[in-house]
């Protein structure tokens, strides 16, 4: 980083140097410092730029991850910009390194929040080309938290201050994005091209379902339809192909397979040979014996095993499959995926349970040793109560008296100082670590959290400011927390780059510039500086 960032400068420098030589007295007022700087603070000049960095990146937490469990992955679902934006400002304020902190775009909250349609179900009923212009608006956030931040060091460098190496070692904000195309809005070609948007957005990992694209539902809910793997395969290669013409070449595909908890298929394939994909997909479909006698007109019959057999259909025209054979196909789509392009695989499970997904990334890995997951840690699933039941089971396992819970009510507030609070709450908070090291979990996400992070918030914010607290309400629980702990959007004229567009002005204009930053600017309030101590001190007061 500090050799591209000092490489970077100085190239610039000798850059508009030349120029400057070339285009002689007209360029008088383009200063290569400056010049210089704002290239600095603008490191990535297309998506294309992102998706590359960003699945190199990938690619070498992969390898670690592959060399010793424990590096594994985390992201949290985003739906605007400026979420991302903070989110990622938070990581390094916190965490020092952005290193193996991802970002993930939710199709559920695309279709929940961002469509022009208004609120939709997670059925891919939103316009696709809402979600590569949430890609490159997530990027468009993080570039400027890179210019903001790098715009605030020079100001200090020119101040006399010695951040020369924090300039020199700045760590960009800008992280690979996982993204979601769900089911690939239509048919291969549709999947092709909508990916090339995405990949030109910025993504270097794209997440593809093996649901039906006109029938998707959410992998949380019921009525789920999965395709033939000959189908899924097409728009895995229509992905990779995406990314070869664009040029990224290390570019990320997630093959998600819903076939856990969906029970029905919408074609069924030809076998072209015994034993091929097709004929290990019709062997599950769940199928009658019948005599050709007792055949009605229009009756779709197979042969299996030497016998004449009725596929069952419903009212619909879908096909069932048998009952129980969910793991085994989950097993096949996933080995069929990894043979077939895919880098990651993406189980949906019923319940967060570290030996159930165990149990089928065991099996895959006895024909793919290095296969790895992207496990959704869903806000779909009730972890309190999941963990409690695997609590009392353990505790059930080991003799313990369980008679004082009631295992119907185990949710109950009555519990949440009691040991199996305790144990549930410590296996949810090792839960990462534990898939990571036993169920071959390379990414932990979690889908939805903003959306219920400003739900949350919202509801608590409204319950005082238009209660007894009033004004008290933001003033408490909002701004004096973000000052105390200091989160960058306190000072929210800044961060959506008034500090930046007045240095902007001031390199295109010279002391004509009109600034926003002068001594009436409220935003004075929130310096680091004698003024601001004694806000504070008289916030703690009112305290």
């Amino acid at each position: 980083m500090k050799n591209l960032a000092q490489s970077n400068y100085r190239s610039a420098l000798e850059t508009v140097k030349k120029l400057k030589e070339k285009y002689g007295e007209a360029w008088n007022a383009i200063l290569p410092e400056r010049a210089a700087r704002m290239l600095v603070q603008n490191r990535f000049k297309t998506g294309l730029d992102i998706a590359n960095y960003t699945a190199d990146i990938m690619r070498k937490d992969m390898a670690e991850y592959d060399a010793d469990s424990s590096q594994y992955t985390q992201s949290l679902g985003c739906w605007h910009g400026f979420v991302a934006q903070q989110k990622m400002i938070a990581v390094k304020k916190h965490h020092t390194t952005p290193r193996k902190r991802y970002l993930y775009l939710s199709g559920w909250m695309v279709a929940a929040l961002r469509s022009e349609f208004g609120p939709l179900p997670d059925q891919s009923m939103h316009e696709k080309t809402s979600v590569p212009a949430l890609i490159k608006e997530i990027y468009d956030f993080l570039k400027q938290a890179d210019a903001v931040e790098l715009n605030d060091l020079f100001r200090r460098l020119a101040n006399g201050e010695d951040v020369q190496d924090q300039i020199d070692n700045f760590e960009t904000h800008v992280v690979p994005i996982i993204a979601d195309i769900d089911a690939g809005f239509g048919n291969e070609e549709a999947t092709y091209l909508l990916a090339k948007k995405m990949i030109e957005a910025g993504a270097c990992a794209i997440q593809i379902e093996n649901q039906v694209s006109d029938a998707k539902q959410c992998g949380h809910q019921d009525g789920k339809v999965t395709v033939p793997h000959e189908d899924f395969i097409a728009k895995l290669n229509a992905i990779r192909y995406a990314f070869l013409e664009l040029g990224v070449s290390d570019g990320i595909i997630v093959a998600r397979t819903d076939s856990e908890g969906a029970g029905l298929t919408q074609k069924l394939p030809v076998s072209q040979n015994p034993g091929d994909l097709a004929s290990q997909y019709l062997a599950f479909v769940e199928a009658e014996n019948i005599a050709i006698d007792d055949a009605k007109e229009e009756d779709v019959l197979l042969k299996r095993n030497g016998k004449l057999v009725r596929p069952v259909r419903l009212p619909n025209g879908l096909y069932k499959f048998k009952d129980g054979s969910n793991i085994d196909r989950v097993v096949l789509d996933c080995i069929t995926s990894l043979q077939n392009g895919a880098d990651l695989l993406w189980i949906e499970t019923p319940t967060p349970n570290v030996n159930q997904i165990a149990h089928m990334v065991n099996r895959i890995k006895a024909v793919v040793p290095n296969a790895k997951l992207v496990y959704n840690n869903s806000p779909s699933f009730n972890w309190t109560l999941n963990f409690r039941h695997q609590a009392f089971d353990e505790m059930l396992a080991e003799g313990e008296n369980m008679t004082m819970y009631d295992r119907n009510n185990l949710m109950d507030t009555q519990y949440d100082g009691s040991e199996l609070c305790h144990r549930a709450d410590e296996k949810i908070k090792t839960f990462q670590a534990d898939g990571a090291r036993e169920a071959g979990i390379f990414h932990h996400l979690i889908t939805l959290p903003t959306y219920h992070t400003t739900a949350l918030h919202m509801n608590d914010l409204t319950e005082g400011y238009f209660g007894e607290e009033g004004m008290l309400a933001y003033v408490k629980h909002v701004q004096r927390q973000e000052i105390r702990k200091g989160v960058s959007s306190v000072r929210h004229q800044r961060m959506a780059g008034s500090d930046l567009g007045d240095d902007h002005k001031t390199f295109f204009a010279g002391e004509k510039a009109l600034k926003a930053g002068g001594e009436k600017n409220t935003s004075n309030q929130f310096e680091t500086s004698p003024k601001k101590n004694l806000i504070e001190k008289e916030l703690s007061v009112v305290a």
